[in-house]
């Protein structure tokens, strides 16, 4: 009898374990991660690379913390990024515990991967004297998302002068700017691509929103640079660009970015300029795709419909 009770003892056991481990597993596979594009599942799930030049946090010089685009698990922080002229993001240092290194299948380098849920983020090598660590991860901007510190003293403002490519090229570079990108404001179709925008019918301006420190300068100085980097007495578009999409309009977000922005246009109307900048309420900002980003930056060339005049 002793024994059959042992034994019916080892059996119950052994149901709970196995019956816990498929609970593991069951509740592993039914994780719930973010859905992810096509595009970013060619990257994180199969383990592909996103072209150099093109990702979102290349230039990415904001103060936070960058997470598994997949996870959202905490990855890397801002202090750790550092420029390695790669083409790719690179960071001497991960959170701890946040990164694994595995073998890649090419036999040669070691990939690392999200410890959480096993995201590919890119490779890591060593000893390549960038920083006193010797570590460069190389990561794809895709396989993150970055959560910014909360900063008072940055702000943003969005101006469509045009081609936005050329807006951006010109405020990236002004001082007091730390931040830039580029998209669509003012239409009625949500999150447009270029493409439907290119068609004409969306509503839409190309424009371009700038981050900057109120500290190191003024909206007024923004403003100025707008004025200054464009033909604002263009009323069918910019330069060779011709479309609704390209029109001169400065979105406000406030009285005062209105009352400045009017004042300038009287400063113009008095020297006698005949302004066709439309002044517009703040409205979403659909960010545009990542290949148009710094566009200019990447390629290493100018703009060709823009083209700083000193006005003020």
């Amino acid at each position: 009898m002793k024994k059959l009770i042992y034994l019916l003892c080892i059996m119950l056991i052994s149901v709970s374990c196995a019956q816990s481990q498929t609970s593991n597993k069951t509740n592993k596979e039914n994780m719930e991660y973010n859905k992810l594009t096509p595009e970013e599942e060619r990257v994180i799930i199969h383990k592909a690379t996103e072209a150099p030049y093109t990702g979102e946090y290349l230039n990415n010089k904001h103060s936070g913390t960058y997470v598994c685009r997949r996870c959202n698990a905490p990855l890397y922080k801002s202090s750790d990024k550092f420029d390695s002229h790669c083409g790719w993001p690179s960071f001497d240092d991960e959170i701890k515990g946040a990164v694994k290194r595995v073998p890649d299948a090419d036999g040669m380098r070691t990939e690392i991967i999200c410890a959480n849920c096993g995201a590919h983020l890119g490779h890591v090598f060593l000893n390549e004297g960038f920083t006193a660590k010797n570590t460069r991860h190389c990561v794809n901007s895709i396989s993150l998302k970055f959560i910014p510190e909360e900063n008072k003293m940055i702000k943003k403002a969005y101006f469509a002068s045009g081609c936005f490519w050329g807006t951006e090229y010109y405020f990236m570079k002004a001082a007091g700017v730390k931040h830039t990108a580029v998209g669509f404001m003012g239409g009625h179709v949500d999150n447009p691509s270029y493409e439907q925008v290119c068609q004409k019918n969306t509503g839409h301006l190309e424009t371009t929103e700038v981050e900057y420190d109120t500290s190191k300068t003024t909206y007024e100085d923004l403003v100025k640079l707008f004025f200054e980097t464009h033909d604002f007495t263009q009323t069918n578009g910019q330069g060779p660009d011709i479309g609704p999409q390209y029109l001169s309009c400065i979105f406000y977000s406030d009285e005062s970015e209105k009352e400045t922005a009017e004042k300038y246009i009287g400063i113009l109307e008095a020297k006698g300029y005949k302004v066709a900048t439309m002044l517009k309420p703040l409205s979403t900002f659909w960010k545009a795709e990542d290949y148009h980003q710094q566009y200019y930056e990447h390629k290493g060339t100018k703009p060709y419909c823009h083209v700083y005049k000193k006005i003020f």
